[in-house]
């Protein structure tokens, strides 16, 4: 009969095995697979209430199926979970998913099912009672918390390691579903974070940071078995520990420095008195030596395979550590340009972040930032950033690299990155003086171009240059004048149109502000607004600058009339169509827009008449942008005595401007935060701050960080088997016992500590005494001895087996000398 099942049991394991084969095979089959098709619900139901374990899996199978194509399985339900004892695990673990799904749905079913669940805590197989207790505290049922609790106790003590994880990553479940449960799962917690597996305690530490992150007293004890532990941890635990330690950190070890001599190199024949004086004082900070250990635990996980522990790391050297820490960070963080392009984007905002405050140390790694043709737009932005960054620090030979590179991406088909590469280039000669005359050269080369956004975008930079060192650039300032022609692009004309009217009084001599408004204004209807508005701009500063430089009016007499100036001749008087019409009855007025009135005016001179000509333009412009301005301009210059109004107001110099490094905002956002990736501190990104240094003498006592050992006695000194070296706790008793032996009195002399030395010449001496004394002094020596023997086994009874006692009954007291 025996042989008959094996028999059959093999042909029903052969049979599935065909099954599975000749259903993957058709999938591997059809190249366009049809989503599984449904079976009735009596099928199904047939299925689930099988007694065969084949029948029930297939079953369990289309239920799951449907559940994650999100129809309707609650009728399911009693079926499924009826199945949770059987004894077979695949069964368990479909019942378990299926109960997690629906839980909170059926929740009076659910709760039949506790039982049995409970029944698999105590399993042999210690895989289901860690799905056992994983699956109960998944049920958010808030009225088995206590039974949860009761749970994740038994799991704390469990002898497998992968049952005490389960008991950990269940803990905030548990507080999930009843917050009053917390006095218990601070104690469960404490266990777990001291567990000597290292994916238990790593466990720990991420329901820590879910609890009870304020409640730093509990990591005291545990803070250098964690720090041994994390390089062995998984890598979300190591996340989940590099921060906890950082919090750390910052609340309980505090920042030391130290001033420190720092002596100045002198020349080889100069004497040691000059070097002497030329010695300097400098700060130096102290690393704690439990910070110190974090630290170096951390540099070993640069090393990581997972890019986020890599930038976890660095965060925390930027934060806690020293300069010399981040730069041993800075290689690995490079390395992760070879990743994904997803993790190379984020890799490089955390890069730039680092190169704001360290740009010297990225020099070396220039070559590593070159922009491929298959990176996408924001990736090489950040690579053109990390380039304008470094520009400064690096070699001759390095410069010409990175500008060679910049020119060769102004002529990209994608007009973003020529943006991007013409913003680069400004960066790079306003950081460098000497690159100066190059970069303004290349972009020149672009101001003709076809492209009109690239034109735009190089005289805008042109523009940053040029208000840098006005004085040498009026060269340059004459050839984009001869530029207008071929600039269709109005951003770019109005740009063009600005720089010959701000440095229209610079030199005299080459002035051709005149004549370029001459030009500009035959066309001044077929112009853009930007363009026109710049025009009557220009119009006003050559008109300023005419009448700064008149001669001065001669002093006139005492009549009250005479300082008084009337309005220039309107254009609204008479014939509109003539600006220069005046009435005929009455004489010509004086110009008011001259200081001297007693001398006529210039009728012939053609910059008033030019002047007079663009207000006549602009007044029947469309715009009343463009005309509300031409009025204001018009009152301005109208008057004398408002000349040096006007000339505070458009004459004025204008600050020299400066392009920052676009990331320069997100400076003081952490490193590895989502924060730093969107540019702005949005919700999720606010709980990220490290709290501020704890100050020096306000910081928890050091000693609590001895490992078991937390406990003092009255007089400060930690107990013995309290878990410290074996050396120090016998030190410890020793002098226990010394200070017991000097209160009870017993010894005639007073306890010293010798040498072997003093000990053999103690004997030798003691035995020359006993030579020359009589018989009856030794006797007493004898006795003394004896009794002193008797004390000290005794003390070593009571002691619980102290190797040596530390105090000696000094003789000197019965000798005959002192006697």
């Amino acid at each position: 009969m025996e042989s008959i099942s094996k028999i059959s049991s093999i042909f029903e394991t052969a049979r599935d095995l065909t099954l599975e084969a000749a259903q993957s095979a058709g999938a591997a089959r059809s190249l366009n697979p049809r989503p599984p098709r449904d079976l009735p619900f009596a099928q199904i139901k047939k299925l689930l209430d099988s007694r065969n374990d084949r029948d029930i899996l297939e079953g369990l199978r289309k239920v799951i199926s449907m559940m994650y194509r999100s129809k309707p399985c609650l009728p399911y339900f009693s079926a499924v979970v009826k199945n949770v004892a059987s004894p077979n695990v695949e069964i368990k673990k479909l019942v378990y998913i299926f109960l997690l799904h629906h839980a909170e749905a059926e929740p009076d079913l659910a709760l039949l099912s506790i039982n049995t669940i409970q029944k698999s805590l105590t399993d042999q197989n210690p895989q289901v009672r860690a799905m056992a207790l994983r699956v109960m505290s998944g049920i958010r049922v808030p009225v088995i918390s206590q039974i949860v609790s009761l749970a994740i106790k038994r799991g704390c003590g469990d002898m497998s390691p992968y049952v005490r994880k389960a008991a950990a990553l269940a803990i905030p479940k548990c507080y999930k579903l009843d917050p009053n449960t917390i006095p218990q799962l601070l104690d469960y917690l404490s266990i777990l974070l001291g567990d000597k597996q290292y994916y238990v305690a790593g466990s720990g530490v991420t329901a820590y940071l879910e609890i009870c992150p304020e409640r730093v007293d509990l990591i005291h004890k545990h803070y250098r078995s964690l720090v041994r532990k994390l390089v062995d941890m998984d890598e979300w635990s190591q996340l989940a520990t590099l921060r906890l330690m950082s919090i750390y950190a910052r609340k309980c070890l505090p920042v030391r420095s130290k001033k420190m001599k720092k002596s100045k190199t002198r020349g080889f024949y100069d004497d040691e008195a000059s070097e002497e004086e030329g010695s300097i004082t400098e700060e130096v900070r102290i690393l704690d030596p439990d910070l110190e250990l974090f630290l170096r635990t951390c540099k070993s996980l640069l090393y990581s395979r997972n890019a986020a522990v890599i930038v976890s790391v660095a965060r925390c050297f930027l934060d806690l550590g020293t300069p010399d820490y981040v730069d041993s960070a800075i290689g690995p963080l490079v390395a992760l340009l070879r990743s994904p392009q997803d993790i190379q984007q984020v890799a490089l905002y955390n890069i730039v972040d680092v190169c704001l405050a360290r740009p010297e140390r990225f020099v070396r790694y220039a070559d590593h930032f070159l922009v491929h043709a298959s990176d996408p737009f924001d990736i090489a932005r950040l690579k053109f950033e990390v380039w304008t960054l470094i520009y400064t620090h690096c070699e001759p030979h390095v410069r010409d690299m990175i500008l060679c590179e910049l020119e060769h991406f102004t002529r990209a088909l994608n007009p973003e990155i020529v943006q991007e590469s013409v913003r680069a280039i400004g960066r790079c000669a306003q950081s460098d003086s000497l690159a100066s005359p190059r970069c303004l050269r290349i972009l020149l080369e672009q101001v003709s171009s076809v492209d009109g956004n690239l034109s735009a975008e190089s005289l805008t930079v042109i523009r940053h240059l040029i208000q840098q060192d006005p004085q040498n650039h009026t060269k340059t300032v004459i050839r984009l004048a001869k530029n207008l022609d071929i600039t269709p692009n109005p951003e770019a004309r109005a740009t063009i149109i600005w720089l010959v009217g701000e440095f229209a009084g610079v030199d005299n001599e080459s002035n051709i502000a005149p004549d370029v408004l001459r030009i500009l204004a035959k066309g001044f209807a077929t112009e853009s607004e930007p363009a026109k508005l710049q025009i009557v701009l220009l119009a006003a500063k050559v008109y300023l600058h005419h009448l700064n430089n008149l001669p001065e009016p001669q002093p006139q007499s005492s009549n009250p009339s005479a300082s008084f100036q009337e309005l220039p001749p309107s254009i609204d008087q008479d014939e509109p169509d003539n600006p220069f019409a005046s009435s005929a009855s009455s004489s010509p007025p004086a110009n008011p827009t001259y200081p001297n009135p007693s001398e006529p005016p210039d009728p012939d001179h053609p910059i008033p008449k030019l002047w007079n000509y663009i207000l006549l333009l602009a007044r029947y412009d469309t715009s009343y942008d463009l005309r509300d301005r031409t009025r204001t301009y018009r009152a301005l210059l109208a008057n004398s005595s408002s000349t040096q109004l006007a000339s505070l107001l458009l004459l004025a110099p204008k600050p020299v401007p400066h392009a920052p490094s676009p990331s320069e905002n997100r400076r003081d956002l952490p490193l590895g935060s989502t924060s730093l990736i969107l540019g702005s501190k949005f919700a999720m990104g606010q709980g990220q701050e490290l709290p501020a240094w704890v100050e020096e003498g306000q910081e928890p006592d050091p000693r609590l960080r001895d490992e078991g050992g937390v406990g003092k006695d009255a007089g400060g000194v930690s107990s013995v088997g309290s878990g410290r070296p074996a050396g120090e706790a016998l030190d410890a008793a020793l002098r226990e016992e010394k200070e017991k032996e000097k209160e009870r009195g017993k010894g005639k002399g007073r306890m010293v500590e010798k040498s072997l030395e003093d000990w053999l010449g103690e004997e030798e001496m003691e035995q020359e005494e006993e030579e020359e004394d009589g018989s009856g002094e030794d006797e007493e020596t004898e006795e003394d001895e004896s009794e002193y023997e008797e004390i000290t086994d005794s003390e070593e009874e009571e002691g619980g087996g102290k190797m040596e006692a530390k105090g000696l009954v000094d003789k000197e007291s019965s000798s005959p000398s002192s006697s």
